[in-house]
């Protein structure tokens, strides 16, 4: 039973405490109202009438008993049903919803080790690791597994802050049950969830074809799991470097068999035909959704997304991460994050505060997304040297990434002198996943610039049948107009519309490939037709005069 808000506040206000817990009810509740500053404030009062009414009470408690019968006293507490860890716990947990991680981490420091719960332990998880103390944030994750070994969540965790799968699985055998057996001791549950462990840990390391094969043996047992499918297609977005076989043909009715990983159209289908319909009211990745339909320019779904998630659940973070996509179009101070925050100083021709933000990235996580970043950033001012080792960074980190390996072709090719070096990368890109387009793409444009225009068809065109890309079609559209063969231009040019109607760089091709047809130079200034009828009455009137 809740006491309403205001009851309680007016029994405060006049004194009439019937112990300090009324103060923890009234706190509980400012927290459920995000008045956190508030709730820090009674929450204090209430540690601060459990540390002074007892003594106060000591020396009165048998006289006042005897000779009075005061029972609602502002003295008269009932202290022995608070816990001071729990309170204390409750008052950090406003400290970090404010994001005041110092002041946090000092409330929960005053807790000791043995008396933290689960709740406690993965706060001060989150706590240490927002610090970027991630020794300590390690040790309260393994914490964590240690209460409940199918936290998926510190497994995740520990993951991405290096540990292997070995240290993650021995916990597993510390965890006892009521009996004081080890858990998995008499269950076959050990076997998948080291599965889960190995595919997490894949995925943090890079290892993004390892993982993905991991996870599609677990949704053999777990057909249609939400998360699983989830991890799987935010994988799909994040990797287009990757190829993989799926062991069953079979794994899922709703992803396509024939699906390469990292295509965007693929990881829009699991997203949108897989997760959405399972769930419509799922959150979690729906900000990795979100990126994808602005990639692809599908502004309607962009926005429709948007409204749904906001009438979920507006509070969580995917939701605003969604809506800074969808303002970034119509205002570019909206991106949140830091990778976010970088692209849109890109785009702003603004490289050096991006490198910053990018920077900002890394030492959350090191990913694939913030060395492209950095390396574009430094790109875009001449920073060659820079750009140069933040890409071998990336390919020193991932060793079998083909888009680490295209990243250093990347800096090589913007400068004449290194374009042999460049295609040496992109070559090697190639050879580790043969079905990357990216990589394919920028070795046809080096073709290209080197004049074999012959070479960049034939290369381009072994990835027709197999992907329906517009940037594809635009880039033969452009090898096929400047060797002149204008209607197999115009032919890709629309292949390339129909697959993404608001693509610039069709668009403005497609405009330079009329005035071609027509026999008018491309690069002629357009005449302003005003000009041109003042020109036609200037001639008139000179006419008129002769």
């Amino acid at each position: 039973m809740e006491v309403p808000k205001e009851q309680i506040t007016a029994l405060i206000d006049q004194g009439l405490y019937d112990s300090a817990q009324m103060l923890i009810i009234l706190g509980d509740s400012l927290f459920r109202d995000r008045e956190y500053r508030r709730a820090i404030h009674t929450y204090k009062q209430a540690l601060h009438y459990y540390k002074i009414v007892p003594k106060q009470n000591s020396t009165s408690s048998r006289s006042s008993l005897s000779t009075s019968n005061r029972s609602s006293s502002p003295n008269s507490f009932n202290v022995s049903a608070i816990n001071e860890n729990e309170v204390k716990y409750k008052i950090a947990s406003c400290h970090f919803a404010l994001g005041e991680t110092k002041a946090a981490i000092v409330e929960m420091e005053g807790i000791p080790s043995k008396a933290r719960n689960l709740q406690m332990s993965l706060l001060m998880a989150k706590l240490y690791r927002n610090s970027r103390h991630n020794r300590g944030a390690v040790a309260c994750y393994k914490e964590c597994l240690r209460h409940c070994p199918f936290f998926i969540e510190a497994i995740t965790a520990l993951a991405e802050l290096g540990a292997t799968p070995k240290d993650i699985i021995s916990l597993f055998a510390q965890t006892t049950n009521r009996s004081g057996r080890a858990l998995f001791d008499h269950l076959d549950s050990s076997r998948w969830l080291q599965r889960y462990v190995e595919a997490q840990c894949c995925i943090a390391s890079n290892d993004y074809k390892g993982g993905l094969e991991l996870f599609a043996e677990l949704l053999q047992r777990f057909p249609n799991n939400i998360h699983i499918l989830l991890e799987m297609a935010k994988v799909r977005n994040g990797c287009t470097s990757i190829n993989i076989r799926l062991t069953d043909l079979q794994m899922i009715k709703y992803v396509k068999v024939d699906a390469i990983i990292g295509k965007n159209d693929e990881a829009i289908i699991n997203f949108e035909k897989v997760v959405r319909s399972i769930d419509p009211y799922i959150l979690t990745y729906m900000d990795e959704y979100a990126m994808l339909l602005k990639v692809k320019c599908d502004y309607s779904k962009l926005s429709k997304l948007v409204h749904d998630l906001l009438s979920i659940d507006p509070s969580r973070p995917e939701v605003f991460v969604a809506l800074s996509v969808l303002w970034e179009r119509k205002d570019e101070r909206g991106a949140l994050s830091y990778a976010e925050k970088g692209n849109l100083l890109l785009s702003m021709k603004r490289p050096e505060a991006a490198v910053i933000a990018f920077r900002g990235a890394q030492e959350l996580r090191p990913d694939l997304r913030s060395y492209q970043g950095l390396v574009h950033s430094y790109l875009q001012f001449s920073k060659v040297k820079e750009a140069l080792y933040a890409a071998r960074e990336a390919m020193k980190a991932m060793p079998q990434s083909a888009k680490a390996l295209k990243l250093v072709g990347d800096v090589h090719a913007s400068n004449a002198s290194g374009r042999e070096k460049a295609k040496k990368f992109y070559e090697s890109a190639l050879r580790l996943e043969p079905g990357y387009l990216g990589a394919a793409l920028a070795l046809a444009e080096l073709h290209v610039i080197e004049g074999r225009n012959g070479d960049a068809v034939s290369l381009l065109e072994r990835y027709l049948k197999d992907w329906a890309d517009d940037s594809l079609h635009v880039k033969l559209a452009q090898v096929f107009a400047a060797t002149n063969m204008l209607q197999e231009a115009l032919s890709h040019y629309e292949a390339a519309l129909r697959i993404n109607s608001q693509n610039e760089a069709a668009k403005k091709g497609l405009e330079r490939l009329e005035k071609q047809m027509k026999g008018v130079d491309p690069d002629a200034p357009e005449e302003d037709e005003e000009n041109e009828v003042e020109d036609a009455e200037g001639d008139q009137e000179e006419t008129d005069l002769l």
